[in-house]
């Protein structure tokens, strides 16, 4: 879809702004001067944005975003407002709006990154959106597990998945504990010519080395003490489909042999037979440590590594690919909205830049667990950074190979710090202004409009 922004305002002079600021930019700007206007074009365009006066001849700004919440939940918006009306502004933001732009624009640079963030939001909904309904619309027939990412290494990866995916050929998956490995594998399943045969998932740093061969193998009723009956192991249940060995560094010693063994004859025997069995799957492996490096400290059997390192993927953690963050944040607010049966969001401004800034140790479960709080706990409305409950980041190891963090838009840094300065004077001075003047060495005349712009005296 093309990208286009509705543009309402009745300024001839901040129309014309805004036509030169996205001139050279592959957007459609519809304009209009009232709200009679606005309706008419919402109600015939699908907008990738909104930037709404809040004055304008037959109506304001913020009951237009209203109607428009309505007919479209997810409508990215701006408020463009005069320094009188902030605190409207920002209780809008709290309703819902992306954020707000006040007049007279100083700064060209700033106003054209907010633009470009609410975009970002808006093609990431749509986005997901898009995944959602094709997982729904064929949720009868092969339909890969939804895998979400915009960065260049999550480009890569998928390319990789691509090329490797339909070939019946080996795959090593290595990636830190919670960064999405195994949704990888079931892509890779999915759109293999195994896919309608079975994954066979298996944990092997969650056996011990005795029950993770009685699984692998199966076992001959009366094999060992507790062998009740016969059963067939995972190599039987994978004939055909693929096999998973997650964590596969720590399987022992004596399973390495036996896995190699199995890969070289495709036959194997239960515990407690003679009878040979033949067997017909895909590997995927997967660790959170460097095959590698294990096999050259001796820790990995060298023979074992080179017969399944085929193809390797690497899956980057989420601190080094930053720009997949809100898309995940969006899919899975989308995810526990339908689970609970809520409608909680969109993410403010603020609440993007916390997530955005967050080191996540934990990457994308850690990620996917502070959604589904925020969305567990809150009632209704906009997600803020206090509902998100970022942990204390202070204390986080320095990555020197990490993307740095987003700061914070600088008018949003500056009125935050402008904001927490007057109110620390305010209560020194115990709400006396003269008193405020002298100590900030703005005059007492100087400094109302300052007041009047932040809320500070109506709070």
């Amino acid at each position: 879809m093309k990208t286009r922004i509705l543009l309402v305002d009745d300024e001839a002079s901040a129309r014309l702004l805004f036509e030169e600021l996205l001139y050279d930019k592959p957007i459609e700007l519809v304009t209009a001067i009232n709200v009679a206007e606005a309706r008419q074009a919402f109600h015939s365009t699908d907008f990738n944005l909104a930037i709404l006066d809040q004055r304008l001849p037959d109506g304001n700004g913020l009951d237009l975003f209203a109607e428009m919440r309505k007919e479209r939940p997810r409508q990215m918006a701006l408020l463009i407002t005069g320094h009188a009306d902030v605190r409207d502004a920002v209780r809008a933001v709290r309703e819902g709006l992306f954020d707000y732009l006040t007049k007279p624009f100083s700064n060209l640079e700033e106003l054209e990154a907010v633009i470009d963030k609410a975009l970002e939001m808006d093609h990431a909904y749509r986005e997901i959106t898009k995944l959602r309904q094709t997982l729904e619309d064929e949720q009868q027939g092969k339909v890969a597990p939804i895998v979400v990412g915009r960065s260049a290494a999550m480009a890569r990866l998928l390319h990789q998945v691509q090329q490797a995916g339909p070939l019946d050929t080996t795959v090593v998956i290595e990636g830190e504990s919670g960064s999405g490995k195994e949704v990888i594998v079931k892509q890779i399943h999915t759109i293999s010519e195994r896919s309608g045969e079975s994954l066979v998932e298996v944990n092997c740093g969650a056996l011990s080395e005795s029950l993770l061969e009685a699984a692998l193998f199966g076992f001959e009723k009366g094999s060992f003490t507790g062998a009740n009956k016969t059963t067939a192991g995972y190599f039987e249940d994978a004939d055909g489909g693929t096999l998973f060995l997650d964590e596969i560094t720590d399987m022992s010693p004596k399973l390495q042999v036996s896995l190699l063994r199995v890969l070289q004859e495709r036959t194997f025997a239960r515990i407690g037979s003679t009878v040979q069995r033949s067997t017909d799957f895909r590997l995927i492996c997967a660790s959170n440590k460097s095959l590698e490096t294990e096999m050259k400290e001796g820790r990995f059997r060298e023979d074992l590594y080179y017969r399944i390192n085929v193809v390797n993927i690497q899956v980057p953690p989420l601190r080094k690919r930053q720009k997949d963050i809100m898309p995940l944040a969006i899919s899975f607010l989308d995810h526990f909205n339908q689970k609970f049966g809520k409608d909680i969001g969109p993410f403010t401004p603020d609440a993007v830049a916390a997530l955005e800034s967050a080191y996540w140790a934990g990457n994308v479960r850690e990620l996917q667990n502070v959604v589904e709080r925020a969305v567990v706990i809150k009632a209704g409305g906009p997600i803020n950074p206090e509902d998100i409950g970022m942990p204390d980041t202070g204390d986080r190891p320095i990555d020197a190979t990490a993307q740095s963090p987003t700061p914070l838009p600088y008018r949003r840094a500056r009125e935050r710090f402008e904001l927490e300065y007057f109110e620390n004077l305010l209560k020194i001075a115990g709400g006396n202004v003269s008193e405020v003047a002298r100590l900030s060495g703005i005059t007492r005349q100087n400094l109302y409009p300052y007041f009047n712009r932040l809320g500070v005296l109506k709070k």
